[in-house]
C-alpha cells in the first residue's frame, strides 16, 4: 500500500503594523489633497472674485463693519494701476512672482523693505495671514509661483487693488476713491491715483485727502515713476 504523502502548509504571516510608515502614507496623501485643493482655488481665483480676506473679517468684527465694495480694473482710471505698481514693484512685468534684485539689496541691506512684490502681498492678504513667521513665508513661497502662473498680471493688479487697506475698515480702490475724494475709481485724477499709492503700505498712519509733506513728495515721485513704467513699457503686461 503506497504511503500517503502528508505536507504541511505554510503558515502566512501577518503583515507586521508600522505606525511610521502609516503616517508618512497619509502625510504623503493629506500634502497631495491640499496641493490639489490649493490649485483648485487659484485656478477657480482667476475669474471667480475671491471672498473677504482674513483680515478684513478681523477687523470687520472688531470695528463692527468695514467699507469693501468689488470692482473690476476696467472700471479704474489706468493711472490708479500704474501708480500701484509705480510705487510697490517697478519691476512687476519682469519678474515671475519674486524679484531677485529687490531681495538681493534687501539683504545687503539687512531689511526685507521693498523685496515683496505685488505677487507676493496678494498671495499673503488673499490666502495667508499678516504676520513674519517661517510657516507664512514658506507658503507664500509656493503660492505666489503658482498664481503668477496661473493669473495673468492684469487679475494680480486688479485683485490687489481690491483687497488693500486704505484706512481703518477701508478696503480696495471703490471705497478708497469715494472714502478720501468722493469719487468713483474711474474718475481718479493723476495726483489722486498717486496719493492713494503713497497711503501703502501705512494706511492707518497716512491720509491721501490730507497729505503731509513727506506723503506729497512721495506721492510726487509715484507720479513721476507712474509716467515713467508707461513711456518704457514696464506697464504693458497690466494694461489694455
Amino acid at each position: 500500500m503506497a504511503k500517503r504523502k502528508t505536507t504541511k502548509k505554510s503558515a502566512k504571516s501577518t503583515p507586521r503594523f508600522r505606525p511610521l510608515a502609516w503616517v508618512r502614507r497619509w502625510l504623503v496623501r493629506f500634502g497631495l489633497i491640499c496641493v490639489a485643493v490649493i490649485i483648485g482655488v487659484v485656478a477657480v481665483q482667476r475669474e471667480v472674485d475671491p471672498p473677504d480676506t482674513f483680515y478684513m473679517n478681523q477687523e470687520a468684527r472688531r470695528l463692527g463693519k468695514i467699507d469693501h465694495i468689488w470692482v473690476s480694473l476696467d472700471d479704474v482710471a489706468p493711472v490708479m494701476a500704474r501708480s500701484l505698481v509705480a510705487a510697490e514693484d517697478a519691476n512687476f512685468c519682469a519678474h515671475w512672482g519674486f524679484d531677485m534684485s529687490a531681495i538681493r539689496t534687501a539683504i545687503e541691506e539687512g531689511s526685507g523693505r521693498g523685496a515683496s512684490t505685488l505677487s507676493q502681498q496678494v498671495v499673503k492678504n488673499v490666502y495667508l495671514w499678516h504676520g513674519r513667521s517661517w510657516p507664512r513665508k514658506a507658503l507664500e513661497a509656493v503660492i505666489t509661483p503658482l498664481v503668477e502662473l496661473i493669473w495673468p498680471k492684469r487679475r494680480i493688479v486688479e485683485v490687489y487693488l481690491n483687497v488693500a487697506e486704505f484706512d481703518e475698515g477701508v478696503f480696495g480702490i471703490e471705497a478708497a476713491s469715494h472714502h478720501y475724494f468722493g469719487v468713483s475709481p474711474d474718475a481718479l485724477s493723476d495726483v489722486q491715483a498717486a496719493r492713494l499709492a503713497a497711503v501703502l503700505p501705512d494706511p492707518k498712519g497716512r491720509s491721501a485727502s490730507k497729505p503731509s509733506s513727506s506723503l506729497r513728495k512721495r506721492s510726487a515721485r509715484i507720479l513721476d515713476g507712474a509716467a515713467t513704467i508707461r513711456r518704457d513699457g514696464r506697464a504693458n503686461c497690466f494694461e489694455d
